[in-house]
């Protein structure tokens, strides 16, 4: 009975979003979530303390259990009583006899007599204090560590609301100075046609969103101020939003099951904040138009989250943004045949930077592609981007932002061409471009389930998979395997760390749709272009040479053994699973990371857990330093993937988005093809298996090289499958042993241009 409970509680984290969206405000959200956590506990008391980092208090915001007058009422400094004890160590506190602690504080408001025992969980994310969330019951020792795990679990799904929550709650209605001024920037002269660089290929034609529509409508003057708008239209336009919201997450949820945290709790967050609404209504009742007054309060918050000197609230300034330009687009169109409301929809949006959040959102608005216009390309963005289906086109011409809405744009990512009001020819020309695409997308007429030679050699043909959504599309273009799951999208596309729950759930999705072959799970790779926004780790001056991949999770040991027990679990009954550590180094890194894997095996056996008890550990080679020790390597672990886009950039001293030096970044370089050949004559005399996951797949030349020095494992992204494999069925092996003979020899870039280009040419 007891672990049904249990059970039923984790059923009920997928209630969540009922819980956020039902509520009619922020205190009733509260209320809802200690009530939902005390039935499902069995406790008879549930609370939720918020913490307030300016007067390093926290507050007693919602009760179940305790005197309802306490709300609001019982205050503590930080590190004060169990409570703020759970808080400054940032980690669970259980007692059976909690009032005999000498740490427990008393508050006659709350009239807590005869509650024994006591569990407190903090509420954070990162480092980031949030509050801390307590269940007691009258009976002694009555909780277990079942009931911490749970609470924990609860907690963790509920930080990213409550701090939303919390915000709101906390901010302060005056700004220290007034806002900027803004202007409309005038429509710059730009070239009919730009070149740019295809980051996520593919084709659009659509009026151009300029960095966000909700930035023209609240920001540029250019909202209606029509007074013909009442109150009664703007409760309309608030609850229409709210909705559409729900419908946003429900939608992207379905496509993307990694992005299940609410990543629009933010929005609905203002949207129940009591004060946000009356202080626009306020505004209506002295006589201030409904569209102005959103924009008069909006802006009162996002000066105040601007000024901020945490990076994190200050990107709660986009937040207001957008929800601002939803209520302002809902004011004007209120009716719609879908009822979305797309804040952008059918356009191209023109950006300076994206956060992968941001196009989660861009992809739940139906946007149909994106252009970056500053550099502001990060890898992550351009494989989600890849992954969700939607061109990206890099354009170096910051006058971009400057192109009047509407103005129509053709985007050709293939090519990296960008044109702007493009002649009835240039249109004609996309449509057949665009219906050759889509002929030929997915084809797997002639996809063969074994990939081999045209002499006979077998070949394995494996996919490199981002998101869940792309398994679909490996199975359908028949890889044999997953190569290459990059773990770290689940934390990229979310707004706080997935809890070990949350991260079972993605990765138990993951291995039921994977068993049509091995499945190879690399550890989490973050830092360098790839930041968390709410690790709120500090910045450093070369992160790709700083704190990321492997380096990260050894430093941080619990989120290390959080991500290993979750995929224990959720591999438990595979036949072929591999773990991946990414960035090794040295041979002491590939131990620590085994101890790694041994330790949660233990926390797993001791806790009765079900999981997979022998994984193949892997490295992957991607790093100089491992050149020099291949052989030791090869000695320890299970098997090699080598990493050849960041082998090269590191080997090469070479940043792979920096387009200043994209010249340089040249993975036929003799360094990398000799580093290339030495790796794979080492786990050959070892006798492990050897893999390449890289972009070299993707050229026929190299990957003819490839097949030369010995390689027979290719891990790719699923779209570029029947491509690798028409290439592999044309080529012979000992043509291909031949060709790498001579680029091996080949000792500079101009020897290896000209056998490349001999290569290619028609014979």
């Amino acid at each position: 009975m007891r672990e049904q409970a249990h059970l039923n509680l984790l059923h009920q984290v997928g209630a969540l979003a009922s819980l956020v969206t039902q509520s009619e405000d922020i205190d009733s959200f509260l209320q809802s979530a200690v009530e939902m956590v005390a039935l499902h506990l069995r406790a008879e008391v549930c609370s939720i303390y918020l913490y307030d980092e300016t007067t390093d208090e926290l507050t007693l915001s919602a009760t179940k259990g305790l005197h309802p007058d306490a709300v609001g009422v019982v205050r503590m400094p930080s590190g004060s009583g169990l409570v703020g004890r759970s808080l400054a160590l940032l980690e669970p506190i259980c007692e059976g006899r909690a009032p005999q602690h000498p740490d427990f504080r008393y508050f006659e408001e709350a009239r807590e007599d005869g509650f024994n025992s006591f569990i407190g969980v903090p509420i954070h994310r990162g480092q980031s204090r949030i509050g801390v969330m307590t269940v007691q019951r009258k009976q002694t020792d009555a909780f277990t560590a079942m009931d911490v795990g749970t609470l924990r679990t609860m907690a963790s799904q509920l930080a990213g609301v409550l701090e939303n929550a919390r915000l709101m709650m906390q901010h302060e209605t005056h700004a220290k100075r007034p806002a900027a001024a803004r202007t409309v920037r005038e429509t710059a002269e730009l070239p009919p046609i730009l070149k740019g660089q295809g980051a996520a290929p593919g084709y659009a034609h659509a009026p151009a969103a300029v960095a966000s529509p909700s930035h023209a409508l609240l920001l540029n003057g250019t909202a209606d101020q029509s007074d013909t708008y009442t109150a009664t239209d703007l409760d309309t336009a608030l609850q229409a939003t709210a909705d559409q919201l729900v419908d946003l997450q429900a939608e992207l949820t379905s496509q993307l099951p990694e992005s299940a945290s609410l990543i629009f709790s933010a929005h609905l967050m203002i949207l129940k904040d009591r004060s946000f609404r009356n202080k626009i209504h306020t505004r209506i009742e002295r006589g201030t138009s409904v569209p102005a007054a959103v924009r008069e309060v909006a802006e009162i918050y996002i000066t105040a989250f601007e000024q901020s000197p945490s990076a994190h609230l200050r990107e709660k300034a986009q937040d207001v943004r957008d929800i601002a330009g939803r209520i302002l687009k809902n004011l004007r169109e209120p009716d719609t045949e879908d009822g979305h409301a797309p804040l952008v929809g059918a356009k191209i949006v023109i950006a300076e930077t994206l956060y992968p959040s941001e196009v989660l959102k861009l992809a739940a608005d139906r946007v149909c592609g994106v252009v970056l216009v500053s550099g502001g390309l990060t890898s992550h963005v351009a494989i989600l981007m890849r992954s969700l289906g939607l061109p990206l086109l890099i354009v170096e011409e910051p006058r971009l932002m400057a192109v009047a809405e509407g103005t129509p744009l053709i985007m050709d990512a293939h090519l990296g061409n960008l044109f702007l009001d493009p002649a009835e020819a240039v249109l004609a020309e996309f449509r057949r471009s665009r219906a050759a695409e889509s002929a030929g997308r997915l084809n797997v007429t002639n996809q063969q389930a074994i990939t081999r030679t045209s002499d006979g050699e077998r070949i394995h043909l494996l996919a490199n998979i981002n998101l869940l959504g792309e398994l679909t599309t490996a199975q359908t273009l028949k890889a044999e395997g997953i190569g290459l799951y990059r773990s770290e999208f689940p934390f990229l596309v979310r707004a706080s760390f997935p809890s070990e729950e949350e991260q079972v759930a993605i990765y138990k999705h993951l291995c039921e749709r994977a068993r049509f072959g091995p499945l190879t799970f690399r550890t989490l790779d973050i830092g360098g272009d790839k930041v968390l926004p709410y690790s709120h780790a500090p910045q450093e001056a070369n992160p790709e040479l700083g704190l990321r991949s492997i380096r990260f999770s050894l430093k941080y040991p619990k989120t290390f053994h959080q991500q290993l027990r979750a995929v224990l679990r959720a591999a438990v009954d595979l036949s072929d699973f591999r773990l991946l550590f990414p960035l090794i180094s040295s041979v002491d890194e590939f131990r620590r990371a085994r101890q790694a894997v041994e330790v949660s095996l233990k926390q797993l056996q001791h806790h009765q857990e079900p999981h997979h008890d022998a994984p193949a550990l892997g490295v992957m080679v991607e790093l100089p330093a491992t050149l020099g020790i291949i052989d030791e390597l090869a000695a320890e672990a299970d098997f090699f993937a080598i990493g050849t886009n960041d082998l090269t950039q590191y080997l090469l001293g070479v940043d792979r988005t920096n387009p200043q030096v994209a010249d340089y970044y040249r993975s036929d370089h003799p360094a990398i093809l000799r580093a290339l050949r030495r790796i794979v004559e080492a786990a050959a005399a070892a006798g492990i298996p050897v893999s390449v996951c890289g972009e070299m797949t993707h050229h026929p030349q190299q990957l003819a090289f490839l097949v030369g020095i010995g390689i027979r494992t290719f891990s790719v992204t699923p779209s570029f499958l029947p491509r690798v494999q028409r290439t592999l069925t044309r080529l012979k092996v000992s043509d291909a042993e031949r060709f790498a003979k001579k680029l091996l020899a080949a000792g500079s870039l101009a020897d290896v241009d000209a056998l490349l280009s001999a290569a290619a040419a028609p014979h």
